[in-house]
């Protein structure tokens, strides 16, 4: 499958939907699928189960998060 060299895994949509919109969603896909570090036994087991749920492969502990970050952003009104 040649046209997801550029596109990443937004490539499934094919020409529908806008070159913004899957420029985001591919940000957002990439940024989910990764490994992070897990908060307890800080190794880079930590991955997503669903959105919001975080579960670590190292340890086993699960955890709730952002539902595409483990961690969000807080807001600067805080």
């Amino acid at each position: 499958m040649g046209r997801t060299k550029k596109v990443g895994t937004t490539g499934r949509f094919g020409p529908r939907y806008g070159r913004r919109a899957k420029v985001l969603l591919g940000k957002i896909e990439k940024e989910q699928k990764k490994k992070h570090q897990c908060p307890v036994c800080k190794k880079m087991k930590l991955k997503r189960v669903a959105a919001g749920i975080w579960k670590c492969k190292g340890c086993g502990s699960k955890l709730t998060g952002g539902a595409y970050t483990p961690k969000t952003k807080r807001s600067s009104g805080e």
